[in-house]
């Protein structure tokens, strides 16, 4: 895994890392190195043509005496005219084609990178989203890797073409007069230290920047989803001033990284003012040992003037490319976190029977914190199991490990007496139907919501399905019916309406074991009478899980499991545990 560069200093493995990206691109990559260097070449051409120009005019008005044609001066002044005019087109088609080409280019690497990064999120094991806030891994999959793309477009070969310009510039001023140009470059070591301190200031402050973006993506994502929570709490005012606390640290790394650029700008501009008063100084003290001509004048003043520019944005663009690699090293350590659930299974899991078994299964959420220790049991196939116990028992995290979210610690997981982990990841939880007490919707249709856009199922079999839980008629009277968009989490539906469609949801996949995860705690009785009619449909001819609350929708188990801390405290058929005089589920049938 990359780590964290605590010392800010430039990194040119990440850089290479960023720059392999480019490899399925290197026509792109090579054409906008080739533009660069050749626009970098051509940007001396016109102080050279205005030099030859205006010292030509001289010299021309100089010959007049000698009875130069007047036709011979428009001469060459238009020729020189339109050798200009050709030398500006010429560059602006360059200058369009490279931007268009390094900006394709870097949006090509951004969706690719993009892409990369949701397939491996996708991979990732339930213990890195508990751990991990939704919006700092948005902020990571958008604005940071779309923060690459500037790496291309205005940093690493833009660079290349800077720093190519300026050393044929200083080049041409030398060779046109060294002194000269010594004394007007003599100002380049302040500007050298402005910038470097520039460079560094503002690529802190960018870090900063990043954090606090993050920071107010979590916060803003968790608190517009816990709306209701903030809202039935009366804690509007509160989490409005952590928000603004958030925001205000968003708002102080954002001014300081101005008031960076706003000392920085104009010291370039200071410094390239003293440089032009140096020159006409010093060319005033030697015009007549050097004999300067108007041309020679004007070239070294735009000379001054562009070797300044590239070197303002020189600081510039390193920062952009220092910004880039700074957020790819945050988007690399999602790639590089091993958090991931092998699947290296070679076994099918279309065709189970439906057979579970745990063997001494330990299992702790953080190291050795243990919410499962030693449990042991066997659900053979066809068979209805129900699972009960207090609030923290250890009943959901037994279905999170038979769907593999997370890996066990100590003992083993069988189904139909293979391991678990032989299984391929995909079928192994193809065929596992699970209806949650917190159901998740998408902003889509309800007929999308139920299939998942699996085109194996049509709409007749989920309108038959529907019709077996006994949900059709209501969805038949909402709005374009099955086709009807319940919005974001199915906020346009009730709870009990959100379990019916995820039961239909589990239904139309016909999965040969079915797991009811405390699934009517939410609904009315009603509702419940609906899910418990349906739920016995569906444990025909398949294993069957249950985990409630209420001991009412479990009447029809084969066998019970009681938990208590983690542990199995009682287990068996329901006949035997009603009988059993100081049974703890006897205890619980009294109560209830």
């Amino acid at each position: 895994m990359t780590k964290t560069n605590s010392n800010n200093t430039f990194s040119f493995k990440l850089l290479k890392r960023i720059l392999s990206y480019s490899s399925p691109y290197k026509k792109l990559f090579f054409t906008a190195v080739i533009l660069t260097l050749l626009l970098s070449s051509l940007a001396i051409v016109r102080p050279l043509l205005i030099n030859h120009l205006l010292n030509g005019i001289t010299a021309i008005n100089i010959s007049d005496a000698n009875y130069v044609k007047p036709t011979e001066k428009i001469s060459f002044i238009n020729q020189m005219g339109l050798l200009l005019l050709g030398v500006l087109l010429i560059e602006a088609l360059l200058q369009f084609t490279n931007i268009y080409i390094t900006n394709l280019l870097g949006q090509n690497i951004v969706k690719d990178l993009r892409l990369q990064v949701y397939a491996h999120i996708l991979k990732l094991k339930n213990t890195y989203f508990d751990n991990t806030p939704v919006g700092t891994l948005v902020t990571r999959a958008v604005s940071d890797i779309e923060s690459l793309s500037d790496v291309f477009s205005q940093g690493f070969i833009v660079i290349c073409g800077d720093l190519l310009m300026l050393v044929i510039f200083i080049s041409a001023m030398l060779f046109k007069n060294w002194a000269i140009a010594l004394v007007t470059l003599s100002t380049i070591p302040l500007l050298l230290i402005a910038t470097h301190l520039f460079k560094n200031g503002v690529k802190k402050t960018f870090t900063e920047v990043r954090n606090a973006v993050a920071a107010l993506n979590a916060f803003t994502n968790e608190h517009i989803s816990g709306m209701k929570i903030v809202q039935l709490f009366n804690r509007e005012a509160i989490e409005y001033k952590k928000f603004q606390e958030i925001n205000e640290k968003h708002k102080n790394a954002n001014i300081q990284s101005i008031w960076y650029y706003s000392v920085f700008f104009p010291v370039v501009e200071i410094l390239s003012a003293v440089s032009i008063a140096l020159f006409i100084w010093f060319a005033g003290l030697k015009s007549n040992a050097y004999h300067l001509q108007l041309g020679d004048i004007t070239f070294f003043i735009m000379m001054i003037n562009m070797v300044f520019r590239p070197i303002r944005m020189l600081a510039d663009r390193l920062n952009t490319l220092q910004m880039g690699i700074v957020a790819s090293e945050r988007v690399f350590k999602i790639l590089d976190t091993n958090e991931i659930i092998p699947d290296q299974g070679t076994v099918s899991g279309m065709q189970l029977n439906g057979k579970i078994e745990f063997k001494n299964v330990w299992f702790a959420y953080k190291e050795t914190n243990y919410v499962l220790k030693g449990i042991s049991f066997t659900i053979f196939p066809g068979e209805t199991v129900a699972i009960i116990g207090s609030t923290g028992a250890g009943k959901s995290s037994i279905i999170n490990l038979i769907s593999r979210f997370y890996e066990i610690q100590k003992g083993q997981i069988l189904m139909d007496d293979i391991i678990l982990s032989e299984y391929k990841l995909n079928e192994l939880r193809a065929s596992v139907g699970v209806v949650l007490q917190d159901v998740f919707l998408f902003s889509d249709s309800i007929l999308n919501n139920i299939t998942l856009h699996n085109p194996k199922i049509t709409e007749d079999q989920v309108i038959t399905a529907a019709k077996q839980i006994g949900i059709h008629d209501f969805i038949e009277s909402l709005p374009n019916g099955y086709h009807y968009n319940v919005k974001e989490r199915g906020s346009m539906l009730s709870a009990g309406q959100r379990q019916l469609i995820a039961f239909v949801r589990a239904y139309v996949y016909n999965p040969p074991i079915f797991v009811l995860d405390e699934a009517t705690s939410s609904i009315d009785l009603e509702t419940e009478k609906l899910i418990q009619k349906a739920s016995v449909a569906l444990a025909k001819n398949r294993t069957s899980i249950i985990i409630a609350h209420r001991l009412s929708t479990i009447h029809h188990a084969d066998k019970i499991i009681v938990m208590e801390k983690g542990e199995i405290i009682e287990q068996g058929k329901t006949a035997d545990l009603k009988q059993k005089v100081d049974g703890i589920y006897r205890k619980l049938l009294e109560f209830n």
